[in-house]
């Protein structure tokens, strides 16, 4: 699949200091290991947030939570959430899972999974239904949206300016989906920046990239991790254990604090001013995602946020940041 047509607008943010942002994909609980299923809207586990809440009050952060369609139209969600919102102690915008959003009129599959796969009007219709009941519930347009599975296509960004979107934060640099039918962000900026020269829509990427003595290896020669050989020869774990060159994302699912903080160092040295910290909601409940199966993996997990925040804050001098306030900064609302 191939991504939106671009023409890449650096933005100037007058930071003196690197800012963290937090994004939750705030979706229903499935099965990881089974098939997609459009009858799995479960979203029991929305409360568990508070877990993460005690994190992250500690550190004044106030996440993101992009939600999807069977959350926000869950009455018992919306309302815990808009507590939150009333409190500001969160931000709300718009996460899409095509299987489990309206309407409901293409097979369920792999492939369709990311929704830029799909028809330029069936993912337009679902963006919108999902836009709709956010609006619904909180009594305001989202303007904030991360596509599910990261799955941006070549016209999602048209529908997300037709609906009034102003940042988006779906990619995930010096990572590549394109061997499951997904895009391929190899190559995009780690470093916010504007679709197009209008300034119509900003992108805030996900923090991921490489760290060690051979990160610009990886990061221009992507065969590196994503090349069939180098899977089959399990040559970036070789390269991990080795200590040469990592590929970690800013998450506690599935990478320890002290790969994160790799990470941290590593762009901070580089110059990168924002961060994005991503993960899902269903993972503060045990049982629902790969990441967290019992009470321990929940403590590693709470455990790795705080670590990872607190290394940020008293040892790279960092500051906690929103997605609205990066914007403000962008489009020079706020001064430096």
């Amino acid at each position: 699949m191939s991504l939106p047509r671009l023409n890449i607008q650096p933005a100037r943010l007058p930071l003196k200091k690197p800012v963290l942002v937090v994004v939750v994909d705030t979706e229903e609980e499935f099965d990881w290991s089974k098939p997609f299923d459009r009858n799995s809207r479960g979203t029991v586990s929305v409360p568990a947030q508070d877990r993460a809440h005690a994190v992250f009050d500690r550190y004044g952060i106030v996440p993101t939570y992009v939600m999807n369609h069977p959350v926000a139209t869950s009455p018992a969600a919306a309302r815990y959430f808009r507590g939150l919102v009333d409190q500001g102690r969160a931000h709300v915008g718009t996460h899409c899972h095509p299987w489990v959003t309206p309407p409901h009129v293409e097979a369920v599959s792999l492939l369709n999974s990311f929704h830029g796969n799909l028809p330029p009007e069936l993912e337009a219709a679902k963006i919108e239904a999902t836009t709709d009941a956010i609006a619904q519930a909180f009594g305001s347009s989202p303007r904030i949206f991360k596509a599910g599975r990261y799955g941006v296509g070549p016209h999602t960004f048209e529908v997300l300016k037709r609906l009034g979107y102003t940042v988006d934060c779906s990619f995930v640099p010096c990572t590549s989906y394109a061997a499951e039918g997904g895009p391929n962000f190899h190559g995009t900026p780690s470093a916010p920046f504007f679709i197009d020269a209008e300034h119509s829509l900003l992108e805030v990427p996900l923090t991921s990239g490489c760290s060690g003595a051979l990160a610009a290896v990886g990061e221009h020669i992507p065969s590196v991790f994503d090349g069939t050989l180098a899977r089959a020869f399990r040559l970036p774990a070789m390269l991990s254990r080795a200590g040469l060159l990592e590929r970690s994302r800013l998450s506690p699912e599935g990478f320890d604090a002290s790969a994160q903080i790799r990470l941290l160092d590593a762009q901070v040295r580089q110059g990168v001013k924002v961060f994005t910290l991503s993960y899902h909601s269903p993972s503060l409940e045990p049982g629902f995602t790969p990441y967290v199966r019992n009470a321990a993996d929940l403590s590693q997990f709470l455990e790795r946020l705080d670590q990872v925040f607190r290394h940020f804050r008293d040892r790279l001098g960092g500051e906690f940041s929103t997605l609205t306030d990066i914007e403000q900064h962008a489009r020079g609302a706020v001064p430096a």
